[in-house]
């Protein structure tokens, strides 16, 4: 009981009770700056759902979600495949990807800030070409898509790791057999490898999909929820109710909707994985 005692104690402390807590906040009328805190009972939930702007940070995370799960899950699985190879150069080339993992977010925002400026380079590189650019971050069109972008190639690395491993897992006898009965690369893959490494999927998928509902500072440093609330995520609206409008029991409605979404999502990926995970029936 002594051993597992701290952790106990840390997950009741700084999980548990915080929790709690912004649910009682929720259900309340807390303004600092006024030091007015008054029971409100579920108005915030009510002006949420009525609050436009809740639901375009909705649509923006659901987009900008979609973005990154699939999009890092196909890349990672693809360079993956290329890695579980013998070639030449192929540490290098693993080390290129898994490197901005281990960079912090703000160094990688700041420098991706500048090179997707009007006048950044890559805008310089594509005039080289003959081809106008435009301000990737400024942009409505186009802002979401190079903030997911942006994510994509600073997370990928992680699932790409995870998916090697599970694939040098795979045995070769099966792989093989499979050879043997006539299953050509594709078939190999979708019949014999995507199924041995779909615990890892499983995983990857999750971890991926937490990570994209829960991003905040890239957003802060790159586009502050602009052009046109285009990449309001739920966490910076959240970040922007709480401490530039100083409403925190409006934002702890917000956390606890935002945590309902992750937690719902998680759970439905949790379950469904009986009908596609191996050795999960």
């Amino acid at each position: 009981m002594a051993f597992v005692a701290p952790q106990v104690i840390g997950v009741l402390a700084l999980g548990v009770v915080p929790f709690v807590a912004v649910i009682w906040y929720s259900l309340n009328e807390w303004t600092p700056l006024t030091g007015s805190f008054d029971f409100v009972g579920i108005d915030n939930y009510t002006r949420l759902f009525g609050d436009q702007r809740f639901f375009n940070s909705l649509r923006s995370s659901f987009l900008f979600g979609v973005g990154i799960v699939v999009l890092n899950l196909v890349l990672a699985l693809c360079l993956a495949l290329l890695l579980n190879n013998r070639l030449r150069g192929i540490s290098t080339f693993r080390a290129f990807f898994f490197s901005p993992v281990v960079v912090s977010i703000i160094a990688w925002s700041i420098v991706w800030n500048f090179l997707l400026a009007p006048e950044g380079g890559v805008n310089g590189t594509l005039a080289m070409f003959g081809i106008d650019g435009t301000g990737w971050l400024t942009d409505p069109a186009t802002a979401l898509g190079s903030v997911v972008v942006i994510q994509v190639f600073k997370g990928v690395g992680m699932n790409m790791v995870l998916f090697l491993a599970a694939l040098q897992g795979v045995p070769g006898e099966i792989k093989e057999a499979a050879r043997l009965d006539g299953a050509g690369p594709v078939r190999l893959f979708f019949a014999v490898t995507l199924p041995m490494i779909s615990p890892t999927v499983l995983l990857a998928g999750i971890l991926t999909t937490i990570g994209s509902l829960e991003v905040f500072a890239p957003i802060q440093l790159l586009t502050k929820g602009g052009p046109a609330d285009t990449t309001l995520v739920l966490p910076y609206f959240l970040y922007q109710t709480a401490f530039q409008q100083q409403e925190f029991g409006y934002a702890s409605a917000i956390g606890v909707v935002l945590f309902i979404i992750i937690l719902g999502l998680t759970m439905a990926q949790w379950m469904s994985r009986k009908k596609w995970v191996n050795d999960e029936n």
